[in-house]
């Protein structure tokens, strides 16, 4: 078997039996702790992912946000993120959408996982794993997970335009 072989096998594990933590969720925000131990929304959380010179991006409600720069700007950019989300979310076998990559935060507790499509993200809270020495490819599965919901039924929580 392949590693992508062993990869999609495990995303679909992941999604069929879940391994997320219960998460206080109010108003589409979901509560986690920061560096500092204190609760800090998921919205949060982004904003310090994110390099504070992107302005224009997108959020998702399971965490995956697109980030629009000079190579995918757009007029309208919630249009533009439904249309993206749709296309590149959704985790389908064999498929290009279970390769990622995971980048550990500095600013914020967690991970950033990337893969298929440009620019697009989603963030994973070490609080949504069941274990507390995760490696990449739990981190990455589990960040799949969450692009995959947000892909099948996508739901912005947050715009974010320069001025």
């Amino acid at each position: 078997m392949t590693f992508r072989t062993i990869n999609l096998i495990l995303v679909a594990c992941l999604i069929s039996i879940g391994c997320k933590k219960d998460i206080e969720q109010t108003e589409n925000t979901l509560k986690m702790e920061s560096p500092d131990n204190t609760s800090i929304s998921l919205l949060d959380n982004v904003k310090l992912a994110i390099n504070p010179t992107f302005e224009d991006w997108v959020l998702f409600e399971n965490g995956t946000y697109i980030i629009f720069d000079e190579t995918n700007s757009a007029e309208n950019i919630e249009a533009e993120a439904l249309k993206l989300i749709k296309e590149f979310g959704p985790v389908s076998a064999g498929g290009p959408a279970g390769d990622f990559n995971v980048i550990s935060l500095n600013k914020t507790k967690g991970w950033v996982v990337s893969g298929h499509g440009y620019g697009m993200y989603t963030y994973v809270h070490p609080d949504e794993l069941d274990t507390d020495l995760p490696n990449d490819v739990v981190i990455g599965l589990f960040g799949r997970s969450k692009r995959d919901k947000d892909g099948n039924n996508p739901k912005i929580i947050h715009i974010n335009r320069s001025n």
